[in-house]
């Protein structure tokens, strides 16, 4: 997670008629919300994960386009395979939409009270367009692991992203608790993920968190032509 300086207080102006910059009588509350994404948040996962690839200078790696997320997830229902929690603000409280409550996940609703408000700069390319000001400000995509030792499942987070205006709010924390929280409640034994050896405040930040760092360990990948050549191995 990247460590970002506080934004600095806006300049007084009339209301604006969007939200994350306004004005709120007796301070700033930033509305956070995570739900399950659906397909047709799409178009705001390929884009967190292609600013993902940026923050991380792999992006000569990033090629997923919206039709090959569209091909690969949500073929399965939540926690079975491939799933996303969804991370979204406002400047004002949520509406109660029952098309994100079902009985697989209830979101998560949290207030944040901020000494100023966000500034930002992309609000429009993420704006969810249900309702309000509602803006979409990070992911988490995880899918079910095994541990042969503990005999028990687990979660493997791939992505997690919070956009670089709304880092340092707790919201990353927020998002992998999440994750964390829902492997408890199933019975899961470990919540596992990489980490990119420079990040140290990424690293700092889960080891608040509460996770070990397991600098023993390397990932080993097979990939592009490397995979190919054993297509036909049997």
């Amino acid at each position: 997670m990247a460590a970002a300086a506080p934004p600095p207080p806006p300049t007084p102006a009339p209301s604006a008629p969007t939200g994350l910059s306004d004005s709120t009588p007796g301070g700033h509350p930033l509305f956070s919300r995570i739900r399950l994404a659906t397909p047709l948040d799409i178009p705001y996962i390929q884009k967190l994960i292609h600013q993902l690839a940026i923050f991380e200078k792999l992006a000569d790696l990033c090629t997923a386009t919206e039709s090959d997320l569209a091909s690969t997830l949500f073929k399965s229902p939540p926690f079975h395979s491939f799933t996303i929690f969804l991370l979204e603000v406002s400047s004002r409280p949520f509406e109660n939409d029952s098309a994100f409550h079902s009985q697989n996940f209830t979101p998560i609703e949290r207030i944040i009270n901020l000494d100023h408000s966000v500034s930002d700069p992309e609000a429009e390319a993420f704006a969810n367009g249900i309702s309000g000001d509602v803006v979409v400000a990070g992911f988490v995509l995880f899918f079910p692991s095994y541990s042969t030792f503990l005999g028990k499942p687990g979660f493997y987070v791939e992505d997690l992203f919070v956009r670089e205006c709304y880092r340092r709010k707790g919201l990353g924390k927020m998002l992998l608790s999440a994750v964390a929280s829902q492997a408890a409640r199933m019975g899961y034994g470990r919540v596992e993920w990489a980490v990119l050896d420079w990040n140290a405040n990424a690293i700092k930040f889960y080891e608040e968190m509460g996770a070990n760092v397991l600098p023993e360990w390397r990932i080993c990948r097979l990939t592009g032509p490397a995979l190919e050549a054993h297509r036909d191995a049997n």
